[in-house]
């Protein structure tokens, strides 16, 4: 059975990150002074006394009053113009999940906003075996001192049971919330290792990242909007496709290093760094109105440089005129400015229409299994023998690189030991031309492969 959800909601800045940082053990969730900073919903993993669990971070939950167009103003002073779409991420975490945290400050005592997510929540659950599902853990954060830990019996009144007082900045208090928490959900089976497939979607800011997120799901997972830098976190979803696990990670947007603001975003970049590393395949998302850019090459060059897979999708496809040549044209260009990544395919998609966009995964995955593929000993070495037979390594000071054998010692990438007479004679001309030959018998779809060699002794 898959692990237990727990979701953790409330206004806007009361410390939902920093708890979620502190149960992940690590620094996941964007924290900022600023109300609002986080917008979309953000898993992570967490266990307490041997039992595993997902927590999922959300956006704060302004007053319904507050809307977009409205003449009050949001709590989320950082987040004004997604007050909508947070409260339904929020809403969609409750009724996803099988047991609730929710947040209060006990600095701020009971506010307006605070009995409106009760309410929600009241309304949420529903009676189980004479129990309310999901249950509800009300937790009293910043109590950093005995007066305000003191003060956390107010909360009562919001009729959700006895109040948590914690320091998720401190860590006070959570390990009694955490044994609570654990007691409130059954255990019938833990997965122990996560095998899922992780695919990055990665790219510039406002590319549509977000947009082919919900379209691959098939629901609105993620906010969207015109404006730039909306996604914040690399948020992941896990899902299946015929019968195989995924993990689709949304990513913040990256800018070039010079146009990235100190705080929030550049924390956000990070995260999405962190993200193709983690990652088994990256979906490079480049938009088909301005095309492929240097900013766009330099995320291709980070994750060449991180040994991951890759595919080019081209975005906004539904906005370009078009004849019999233009895709081609693209295609060339794209080619031109990634030859060092010349074996990554190309998809042209529209996320907003969903033109294509049935061949991301499909693409993906047959991108992860050449990424996973071996061959034989004796197959590497008829390739490799055939190529110097072919096209000798050129001589460097009267002495001439010979290859004896060779051998494939791991994949995820595929990475080939060749021994050879001395690996100083190596040009990264022949490196690169015995990379070609291999992939004229293997292509190795949008995989890097890595060519050492070492001395024979």
């Amino acid at each position: 059975m898959p692990r237990p959800v727990v979701a953790l909601v409330g206004r806007p800045n009361v410390g939902k990150s920093t708890l979620f940082n502190r149960l992940a053990e690590e620094r996941l969730a964007v924290v900022d002074e600023i109300p609002g900073t986080t917008r979309d919903r953000l898993v992570a993993q967490s266990i307490w006394n041997g039992v595993v669990f997902d927590i999922v971070d959300t956006g704060g939950i302004d007053p319904s009053q507050v809307s977009r167009g409205s003449n009050q103003l949001p709590l989320s002073v950082g987040s004004a113009e997604f007050v909508d779409e947070i409260r339904a991420q929020a809403e969609i975490a409750i009724r996803e999940a099988d047991a609730v945290l929710f947040l209060v400050d006990a600095d701020s005592g009971v506010t307006p906003a605070d009995r409106e997510v009760a309410q929600i929540l009241r309304r949420r659950q529903q009676e189980r075996d004479g129990k309310l599902w999901p249950p509800v853990l009300l937790v009293v954060n910043k109590a950093d001192s005995e007066a305000r830990r003191l003060q956390a019996y107010q909360f009562y009144e919001l009729g959700l049971g006895d109040p948590y007082a914690i320091s998720a900045l401190h860590g006070t208090g959570t390990g009694d919330l955490l044994d609570a928490l654990v007691n409130s959900f059954e255990i019938i089976d833990q997965e122990e290792e996560d095998d899922s497939v992780k695919i990055a979607i990665v790219g510039k800011p406002n590319v549509g990242k977000s947009s082919l997120l919900n379209r691959l799901l098939g629901e609105e997972r993620a906010i969207v909007s015109p404006i730039a830098g909306t996604t914040r976190d690399a948020v992941d979803t896990q899902l299946e496709y015929e019968g195989i696990p995924i993990t689709l990670i949304d990513t913040a947007g990256i800018r070039r290093r010079g146009k990235v603001e100190p705080g929030v975003e550049k924390y956000s970049v990070l995260r999405s760094m962190q993200a193709i590393k983690r990652s088994d395949v990256a979906l490079l998302m480049v938009d088909a109105n301005s095309g492929l850019t240097a900013q766009d090459a330099h995320i291709a060059g980070y994750i060449l440089d991180s040994w991951k897979s890759a595919v080019v999708i081209v975005n906004k496809w539904d906005a370009i005129e078009k004849d019999s040549y233009t895709m081609d044209y693209f295609t060339q260009h794209i080619r031109q400015e990634l030859k060092f990544m010349s074996y990554v395919p190309i998809l042209f998609i529209s996320a907003l229409t969903g033109q294509r966009v049935e061949q991301v995964l499909p693409l993906a995955l047959r991108v992860q299994e050449e990424r996973l593929l071996r061959l034989s000993t004796s197959e590497l070495n008829q390739i490799v023998h055939a190529a110097q037979d072919q096209y000798p390594a050129p001589t460097r000071a009267g002495k001439q690189l010979k290859i004896y054998y060779g051998t494939q010692v791991r994949s995820d990438p595929p990475t080939f030991l060749l021994y050879v007479n001395d690996p100083q004679l190596a040009h990264f001309t022949y490196r690169r031309y015995l990379e070609n030959r291999l992939r004229e018998v293997h292509p190795f779809i949008g995989t890097p492969i890595r060519i050492v060699m070492r001395p024979r002794r």
